[in-house]
C-alpha cells in the first residue's frame, strides 16, 4: 500500500524540493498541499487544501484523515520580525496544524523543518523560537522527527518565492555547490532535505526525534 502524505509550505525553497522527491517515489501515492494562496497542482498525484489562513477555525474545517504523515516545511525568515511575531508564525501556527492533524490521525507522523542550532533555552531569538516549536511536536502526543538544516542550497529547478534571495542564490551558486561538499556539518540541499523526509517515511519503527545537517544526508 503506498502512503499519504500531507505537506504544509510547498511553495517554499525547502518545499519545493520535499514536493520533488515525493513525486518521484512510486511508494507516495498521493500528496496533498495545504496552502493559503491559490495553487496549481503539478502533478496528478497532488491534491490542494486551500484555506485562507492556518487559523483553528480554518483547519477544523478541513478533512485530514488518511495522512500517514505530515511534512511540514513552512517557516518564514526572521528578517525584520519581532519575537512576537516570529513565535506565532512559527510556534502558534505549526501548533495548530499538528493538533487538526492529530486529530484526525492519531498515529500519524510529523517531520518537521526546524533549523541548526534550535534550543527553547537559546539567546538567539531565531533559535529559541525554532526550540520551542520543536517542543510543540514533543506534547503532542505523535511520532515526529525534526530536520535542523543549515544553509539549504536549491537545485534542479528549486527557486526561492523571494526575488533577492533568487538573485543571491543564482549569483553564489558555484561557492555553493563547492561549500556543500566541503562543510556537510553546515550546508545541505533541497534535494537531500527531501530524499531524507521520504527515507523517514520509509523506516519502520521509532525514528529520531533529531536529525542534524551532517545526518540529513
Amino acid at each position: 500500500m503506498g502512503k499519504q502524505v500531507l505537506l504544509v509550505g510547498a511553495t517554499g525553497l525547502v518545499g519545493q524540493g520535499v514536493l520533488q522527491v515525493l513525486l518521484e517515489a512510486s511508494d507516495i501515492t498521493g500528496v496533498t498541499v495545504l496552502v493559503r494562496r491559490p495553487y496549481t497542482a503539478p502533478h496528478p498525484k497532488v491534491r490542494v487544501l486551500q484555506v485562507p489562513g492556518f487559523t483553528q477555525e480554518a483547519l477544523g474545517r478541513l478533512d485530514l484523515h488518511g495522512h500517514d504523515a505530515c511534512l511540514y516545511c513552512a517557516g518564514p525568515l526572521p528578517l525584520g520580525m519581532t519575537e512576537a511575531a516570529y513565535r506565532e508564525a512559527t510556534v502558534a501556527t505549526l501548533a495548530r496544524v499538528v493538533e487538526a492533524y492529530a486529530a484526525a490521525n492519531p498515529g500519524g507522523f510529523v517531520a518537521y523543518v526546524s533549523g541548526m542550532g534550535a534550543d527553547a533555552g537559546s539567546r538567539v531569538m531565531p533559535l529559541r523560537v525554532k526550540g520551542e516549536a520543536e517542543a510543540v511536536l514533543a506534547r503532542s502526543g505523535l511520532a515526529y522527527t525534526c530536520l535542523r538544516p543549515g544553509i539549504v542550497r536549491p537545485i534542479r529547478g528549486v527557486r526561492s518565492p523571494h526575488p533577492l534571495r533568487r538573485v543571491l542564490y543564482w549569483l553564489g551558486s558555484p561557492v555553493l555547490a563547492l561549500a556543500q561538499h566541503g562543510l556537510p556539518r553546515l550546508m545541505t540541499s533541497t534535494r537531500a532535505v527531501g530524499e531524507c523526509m521520504l527515507r523517514l517515511l520509509r523506516m519502520d519503527g521509532p525514528k529520531p526525534a533529531v536529525i542534524e545537517n551532517a545526518d540529513i544526508h
